[in-house]
């Protein structure tokens, strides 16, 4: 099978002249603007052995921009950290930190947790 026919989706063969193969497309969700993304900050231990790491959830968008927001926050606390399925991870507690940045950023934030 050809690269480019590796994306078809049920059919091996059609004696249909007219026929048209459907192809799996990976549906790239747009980001919806900062004033209207909804972003949840929080402090999490769990299964990190005891390591606490500022979550970030509620992103709705590309994991393209998702990872540049990522970059910004991990840049501004000078820390690592990672940005994957729709979440910001950033080593240690910059909680009070992030909120701030996320603000000035025009996002709507909320605290989660105590």
């Amino acid at each position: 099978m050809s690269k480019k026919d590796k994306n078809r989706v049920n059919i091996v063969y059609s004696t249909n002249p007219n026929f048209s193969y459907e192809s799996e497309e990976s549906q790239e969700t747009e980001t919806r603007p900062k004033n209207q993304q909804k972003l949840y900050v929080s402090i999490d231990k769990k299964q990190r052995a005891g390591k606490e790491v500022t979550l970030v959830e509620g992103f709705v968008g590309s994991d393209d921009d998702l990872k540049e927001l990522g970059k910004l926050l991990k840049s501004k606390c000078g820390v690592g950290g990672t940005a994957k399925d729709g979440e910001i991870l950033v080593q240690g507690n910059f909680r009070d930190k992030i909120l701030e940045i996320l603000q000035k950023e025009g996002y709507q934030t909320v605290r989660k947790g105590g």
